[in-house]
């Protein structure tokens, strides 16, 4: 939150006790009414019931959805808070700043801002009555939240305390998410809105001609001037290769091994036993003739 000047915490305190809220809660729906441009805001205090949404014109839900009474009073103190920096010269945006909302059952608000064509610029120490209602930059630091070697951007924005500049010729986007500044390579996208889900933290994506992207699909140039560390991967380790099993031959696989040669006077001994066996009639003529001559062969 930004320095209030002695003029701009006596304008707060004075607000503060026409409404009935403290110089805190005030201060904080004023830095949420400059983030929505003037016409909007996205708070977040105790003292409104919790987190809500306010637009000029009429339009005011805080979480506790039935207490009119307190709607009122948050209605008042905002419509009050916009007359206020609307007069501040540089506070507030000057392109074109739209915003939509929707809601189901006052939880899930979408808001989504479109951009103007012009070159803009914004200063954070604008002034009221001759006097600023914010403490001025130090000299010789920029007022400007993106780094300084992108330019003036094509367009900004803020939306729930996120804040984005968009560079087209550069191709760069800088995102702002609780000061911490990111900047994105757009590649070959034409922005020309975002949109951002649920009322607080939600994921920020913007449309081109490619139709609705989330700003996490970019590539990241730079993280508070940083360059981003690269993700250390290991390297993957080798496999060893599996022991080697020791399998038995099968017995199909045995060869078979040769009858060991038998000697000469075991064959002739065979044949005279296979000769008996002719003589008594178990052996015909042919099976004799047929063994002698195998057991012949062996010798």
């Amino acid at each position: 939150m930004r320095q209030l000047s002695p003029a701009g915490q006596q304008a707060v305190n004075d607000i503060a006790a026409r409404h009935g809220f403290s110089p805190d809660a005030v201060a904080s729906m004023l830095e949420a009414v400059i983030a929505g441009n003037g016409t909007m805001a996205q708070f977040n205090h105790p003292e409104f019931a919790g987190s809500g949404q306010w637009m000029r014109g009429g339009m005011t839900m805080v979480s506790d959805m039935f207490n009119n009474y307190l709607k009122g009073r948050v209605d008042g103190l905002c419509s009050e808070l916009s007359n206020l920096v609307a007069n501040q010269p540089g506070l507030l945006q000057t392109g074109s700043f739209q915003s939509q909302s929707q809601s189901g059952g006052g939880q899930n608000v979408q808001n989504q801002s479109g951009f103007g064509g012009g070159m803009q610029q914004q200063d954070s120490g604008g002034t009221f009555s001759g006097v600023s209602l914010f403490v001025p930059p130090a000299p010789g630091q920029g007022t400007h939240w993106w780094p300084a070697d992108l330019g003036m951007p094509n367009s900004t924005g803020a939306q729930n305390n996120v804040r984005y500049a968009y560079f087209a010729q550069a191709r760069r986007l800088a995102i702002d998410v609780g000061g911490r500044v990111t900047v994105y390579d757009t590649l070959d996208h034409q922005i020309g809105g975002f949109s951002q889900q649920q009322s607080f933290g939600g994921s920020l994506g913007f449309s081109s001609q490619y139709g609705l992207i989330d700003v996490a699909s970019l590539p990241v140039v730079s993280i508070d001037g940083q360059a981003p560390q690269p993700v250390f991967q290991p390297a993957p380790q080798p496999v060893p290769p599996p022991e080697p099993v020791f399998q038995a031959p099968s017995p199909a696989q045995v060869p078979p091994q040769a009858a060991p040669p038998a000697s000469e006077g075991d064959i002739f001994a065979t044949i005279e036993k296979l000769a008996g066996l002719r003589a008594k009639g178990i052996l015909s003529d042919e099976e004799f003739a047929a063994k002698k001559a195998e057991l012949l062969a062996r010798l």
